[in-house]
């Protein structure tokens, strides 16, 4: 019972007085919800902030980002006093220490009690054994949801200052996995001027079906991201026909390989924005004139804590 115990953490809500018992791993699972929450409530208060007037869009678009900012703070605040009921502690004087704690939380090991002792049991330093890896993953994401913010507003100040004087801006698309597809869905509903001719679900069937007719092309490019020593032709020929099908029936992320492919899908040239890397264009075959306008898409490395993410890039013009 007082390892269940100890492997509890006492989360005190904000005013102070309710108490609950939860586990590490609802804690960390409510943390992970509650900055998703907060993502998505930042790319609604950008969407209704984009209407009226340019010098309208720029002020709204300021106190998104300073309201935004504020929460992210209070939120880091708040889960970064909860973990320190775990044992774990940001501040970099202590961070060796604290990681300990947090190993011995993790394990399930009273920190008060083994100081006590002149030699912990050997269970207990199996347990702490095991948890180490856990713990020390736990802070690494810990430390990357403290900077993902400040790497978000960089990112996003350079890429504005780059689309502001072609005249153009982002459209926000929904990060769930589909943001390559659903973006490009986009661009084409604005330049068919209704709707898109295709679908996301239908661009990641097109996708797929592109790649494995001409494996020959894409399958080095794959082997060079994934080759693993010994493995053999036939298991990585199979692992390419397994992402395939990752395309084309999951949310898998669309990247470099896949973009490659729309371009030759659509054909049509594809240029990508972003405020950490170069502007990338591809397809630059299908340049035809206005006939032929080029898809124009954002790369955000830092948007979001779950990854990656594509927005749709838009004239001025239509918001």
């Amino acid at each position: 019972m007082e390892d269940q115990a100890d492997n509890r953490s006492e989360v005190i809500s904000e005013n102070g007085s309710d108490q609950k018992q939860e586990t590490r791993e609802e804690m960390l699972s409510r943390h992970r919800k509650e900055t998703s929450d907060l993502q998505n409530k930042e790319i609604a208060l950008k969407k209704a902030a984009a209407k009226g007037s340019k010098a309208e869009q720029k002020a709204k678009k300021k106190q998104v980002d300073e309201e935004i900012s504020q929460l992210s703070t209070k939120l880091k605040e708040k889960q970064a006093e909860e973990l320190s009921s775990l044992g774990y502690s940001s501040t970099t004087d202590k961070q060796k220490g604290n990681l300990d704690n947090l190993v011995k939380a993790i394990a399930g090991v009273s920190v008060t009690n083994q100081t006590e002792q002149s030699k912990p049991r050997k269970s207990v330093k199996k347990r702490e054994k095991r948890a180490q890896e856990e713990a020390a993953r736990e802070q690494r994401i810990q430390e990357e949801q403290n900077n993902i913010v400040s790497d978000r507003m960089i990112e996003n100040e350079k890429l504005e200052q780059k689309l502001e004087p072609l005249g153009y801006t982002i459209n926000e698309i929904k990060p769930d996995g589909h943001c390559l597809y659903r973006a490009v869905e986009d661009q084409l509903a604005l330049q068919s001027g209704g709707s898109s001719p295709y679908n996301f679900q239908e661009l990641r069937q097109m996708v797929a079906a592109y790649m494995r007719n001409h494996v020959s092309e894409y399958l080095p490019f794959f082997l060079s991201e994934n080759m693993a020593d010994g493995e053999s032709e036939d298991s990585l020929t199979e692992r390419f026909e397994n992402h395939c099908k990752e395309i084309e029936s999951t949310a898998a992320w669309g990247g470099q390989l896949e973009l490659g492919a729309l371009t030759h899908c659509l054909k049509k040239p594809i240029m990508i924005f972003s405020g950490s890397f170069p502007d990338v264009e591809m397809g630059k075959e299908y340049k035809s004139g206005a006939l032929n306008a080029s898809i124009m898409l954002s790369y955000h490395k830092h948007a979001f804590g779950l990854g990656e993410h594509y927005n749709s890039v838009l004239p001025n013009s239509f918001q």
